[in-house]
């Protein structure tokens, strides 16, 4: 990594790998992950990695939930383009998508699975799998800690990889391909961009970029199968491209954020026939704004009082109120602490959100207002090079 500093909203940026450890309160203290890019040359269509030494994996910090301070525990891991990631229920296992077309001779990338060193924040790979699929960017658990459910961007397909009680994964035990395209240049062919269980666990919701779709299956635990759900899908505003999904942690209310026209949808959810409504479409952007943008990620509060949702573009984090109804209105935009924030994460406690940009290189910290929810900069900023997702590890789970 590099040693070079330098100042995003006028916090200092510390790189990582360069300080050493310093936690007030190591108990108290929870695990942050950081996704990566590490080659945008591993895409199928040719790109051009950006400029400076390229990261090497997956990285982890210590967090102190009391002072909000972030302290670099370096590489945790080397590993292809791990952009996102999620744990096990259990907090002893890491599971990381390798977002990548090729994996030897064929086209199709991988997802590893990674054992968690508490003490040091190191991982250790378990094994590794194919995506059975091209461009894995996103993945989920399902409540009985049993299925990994992952979704294929670059080949429009989602796929559920059984868990092993030893945290290892199996290969796919089923597979669902889309087809169809939409009015959006980017939308020439399906790409599934995330893929989420219900709250109840009952059905698998596919956001299918590529189609303005909710892809709705009854997924069966024990099997690890996907059946296509009666009806078989949600159909949101054409050009929207449906991105991430977020659950309210007590409303039968599903939020879709849509990366093309910078919107999120709210959609009521019938638990009993699988069936989704949609109650409300509101955008992510102040009205005066009028440049380029594309919408990323989208968090509920855990009090359920307040969903954040990022802005490429504006470079911000979209701020909602959630009423009684499970509805929203905005409340604010604040900026993000640096360019491009892919992904963001909360804590469990709500009291902080970590942002990741991904074209500055950096971690921003805020504190969130408990009242309002509005984010408010700590001025800390550490570097990471072009980080995607990030979770925090609360120490309950480990």
């Amino acid at each position: 990594m590099s040693t070079r500093r330098k100042s995003i909203g006028g916090g200092a940026t510390v790189p990582v790998g360069t300080e050493p450890a310093r936690e007030a309160d190591t108990s108290a203290a929870c695990l942050v992950y950081v996704g990566t890019y590490t080659d945008w040359e591993l895409f199928g269509p040719p790109r051009r990695n950006p400029p400076g030494p390229r990261s090497q994996g997956l990285y982890a910090f210590r967090f102190d939930p009391h002072r909000g301070q972030l302290t670099p525990l370096g590489v945790a891991a080397e590993t292809p383009n791990p952009t996102y990631v999620t744990f096990s229920s259990s907090g002893r296992f890491l599971y990381a998508v390798n977002e990548i077309y090729h994996f030897e001779g064929t086209a199709t990338g991988t997802v590893s699975a990674f054992a968690i060193d508490a003490a040091s924040g190191r991982l250790t790979l378990l094994n590794q799998v194919v995506a059975r699929g091209t461009g894995p960017c996103h993945l989920s658990i399902d409540r009985t800690g049993k299925n990994l459910l992952v979704a294929n961007f670059g080949s429009g397909s989602a796929v559920v990889l059984p868990i092993h009680a030893d945290g290892t994964l199996r290969p796919a035990s089923a597979l669902v391909q889309d087809t169809g395209s939409g009015p959006d240049p980017r939308q020439a062919t399906p790409h599934t961009h995330a893929f989420n269980l219900t709250p109840d666990n009952r059905f698998a919701l596919a956001s299918e970029f590529g189609t303005d779709r909710l892809l709705v299956y009854r997924f069966d635990a024990t099997a690890g199968s996907l059946t296509p759900a009666k009806p078989p899908q949600v159909l949101l505003k054409p050009g929207s491209g449906p991105r991430h999904l977020a659950f309210h942690p007590a409303r039968q209310i599903a939020y879709s954020l849509n990366e093309i026209d910078s919107t999120i949808t709210a959609l009521c959810y019938d638990g009993d026939p699988g069936v989704f409504r949609e109650i409300q479409n509101v955008s992510t952007l102040p009205t005066n704004f009028k440049g380029p943008n594309t919408a990323a990620e989208v968090l509920v509060h855990p009090t359920g009082k307040f969903l954040y949702a990022s802005n490429r573009g504006l470079n911000s984090i979209a701020v909602f109120a959630i009423d009684h109804d499970g509805q929203i209105q905005i409340v604010a935009n604040v900026p993000s602490g640096g360019e491009t924030p892919r992904g963001f994460c909360l804590d469990g406690s709500g009291r902080w959100l970590i942002a990741a940009n991904q074209d500055t290189h950096n971690l921003a910290v805020f504190v969130l207002d408990q009242t309002t929810g509005i984010p408010a900069p700590t001025g800390q900023s550490v570097e990471v090079r072009t980080p995607t997702g990030v979770k925090i590890l609360a120490p309950e789970n480990w």
